[in-house]
């Protein structure tokens, strides 16, 4: 017999025709154990409060219908297992009753395919690329965690989805490109936010979003400012206008440490460190120096290609991946470090090496560090989307940040607005993301905030009145401060 224990959660209620504002409700109900929120809630409706409203259908995982928040996070109530303590909410979308919201405004919009009588059927590598666009059950869960719905007339990646969907089947005859460019194709910043909650995993930047922006390319249909990017990039093998003396120009190939050699990376520089912040790069190859890590530099290097692959502008992609590969297999670099989120997602997802690649933050805190002074500052750490999502990096970052600062507070991860070519596209958009950025760095209090993408750090500088550092620059000073001790 399978065992039963009491459960406590806490529920959020709220009737737009009764109820001024909404409120939360404490329930504590008897659950087997590995019982769904589903299970909890209709044990509450049961036994504690019919009038509590919830929508469900399936109880499988199978519809979709039964998706709320639990714990802040989008899920689907029928296979979420049910925690002591945990919070119950409706998804961000207009709520009809508690955690019952409205769907059909949405759902009504989507995209309906339109078969020609002589259409043709599908070919098995059709279908295969049909496959994970199909899986979509329409809960909607990644459209109420969109960031870019919030600030832009944007349906959604739900509706980006659908519309790849109708683009690759051979079935379907009507351009839908043009839509999708009015649905908002441009406003998605690329920060993964709907794969991360989509109970199905679809992933719609990459399988949808982008390759709605290739077909957009194609036709000629590109922003202006994304056509300027790629036209630089071709040009010059980089992505952005240098503004100073470059990185490259700074360095040698080869960086030896200052201690004894306890390593060697290869370093992948990027384009904004290379040309627009290089200062942040030599801080980091400071810290190092200090840690007994050797640091090669090709200088042959160019553009990863993710401002290309981001806008759909894919045409130049290859040549750009033979050359980066090139220029560290040939010199036999096992590890490429890289400082940049974006370039470190691009090179781990969308490229085939020969090499690993890791984060700054991975390699120090695998190599392990000397510990740093702490400064005498309240930092916060904002998670660049292409690091905390594009590559699962989460915690590194924060044990170097304790490290260098006597005070660490946290803040919710959410996309501050610079990518996805948004900040170049569509800068109202960007500004109006960066600015809710803003409000959560605010609320903690912090005199600096940290981050590892230079895309960020430029952004949200932008929005902000608080500091924005690179942790490598944090450690350095941490090492300064220690230093200044030590002679004192």
């Amino acid at each position: 017999m399978s065992k039963t224990k009491p459960l406590t959660v806490r529920v959020y209620r709220y009737n737009p025709e009764t109820d001024e504002e909404p409120r939360y409700e404490l329930y504590t109900v008897d659950a087997n154990e590995g019982a769904r929120v589903l299970h909890v809630l209709h044990a509450i409706h049961d036994d504690l409060d019919p009038t509590l409203s919830y929508r469900y259908c399936c109880g499988s995982g199978q519809c979709g219908s039964c998706a709320v928040r639990i714990n802040g996070e989008p899920a689907l109530a029928c296979m979420k297992e049910a925690e002591d303590g945990m919070t119950v909410e409706p998804l961000n979308l207009p709520v009809i009753k508690d955690l019952t919201v409205d769907l059909a405004p949405l759902l009504d919009k989507l995209a309906s395919p339109t078969t020609a009588d002589n259409a043709r059927l599908p070919a098995k590598e059709e279908i295969e690329a049909l496959k994970p666009l199909r899986d979509c059950i329409e809960c909607l869960s990644c459209v109420s965690a969109c960031p870019a719905i919030k600030v832009a007339e944007f349906l959604g990646p739900t509706h980006m989805r659908q519309e790849m969907r109708i683009a690759l089947d051979p079935r379907c005859t009507d351009d839908r490109i043009e839509k999708a460019i009015e649905e908002g194709l441009f406003t998605c910043t690329s920060c993964q936010r709907c794969v991360q909650v989509c109970p199905k995993e679809i992933k719609t930047p990459g399988k949808a979003i982008e390759k709605l922006r290739e077909i957009a390319n194609r036709k000629g249909l590109t922003l202006p400012r994304h056509r300027e990017v790629a036209d630089l990039v071709r040009d010059t093998g980089r992505s952005v206008v240098r503004t100073q003396p470059t990185f490259l120009e700074q360095v040698p190939e080869v960086i030896e440490p200052d201690a004894p050699v306890r390593g060697e990376v290869g370093f992948f520089v990027g384009c904004m460190y290379n040309g627009r912040v290089p200062q942040n790069a030599l801080d980091m190859i400071e810290v190092m120096k200090r840690n007994g890590i050797r640091v090669i530099v090709p200088h042959d290097q160019v553009c990863c290609g993710s401002p290309l692959i981001r806008t759909g502008q894919t045409w130049v992609l290859e040549a750009l991946k033979k050359q980066n590969i090139e220029a560290f297999e040939k010199r036999g670099i096992t590890t490429v470090m890289t400082m940049c989120a974006g370039c470190g997602s691009t090179l781990k997802n969308d490229y085939d090496t020969p090499f690993e690649v890791k984060d700054v933050s991975e390699v120090l805190t695998e190599y392990g560090i000397e510990p740093p002074a702490k400064l005498d500052l309240r930092a916060t750490y904002h998670d660049p989307c292409h690091l905390l999502r594009g590559q699962g990096i989460s915690a590194q970052p924060r044990e170097l940040l304790r490290m260098a600062v006597k005070e660490f507070v946290e803040m919710p991860n959410q996309c501050c607005g610079a990518g996805g070519g948004v900040r170049s596209g569509l800068p109202e958009e960007a500004a109006a993301l960066g600015k809710l950025r803003d409000e959560e760095i605010q609320k903690t209090g912090a005199d600096i905030v940290v981050t590892i993408c230079p895309f960020c750090e430029f952004h949200i500088s932008e929005n902000t009145d608080r500091p924005v550092k690179n942790i490598c620059s944090v450690l350095l000073e941490g090492y300064r401060e220690k230093d200044r001790q030590k002679e004192a």
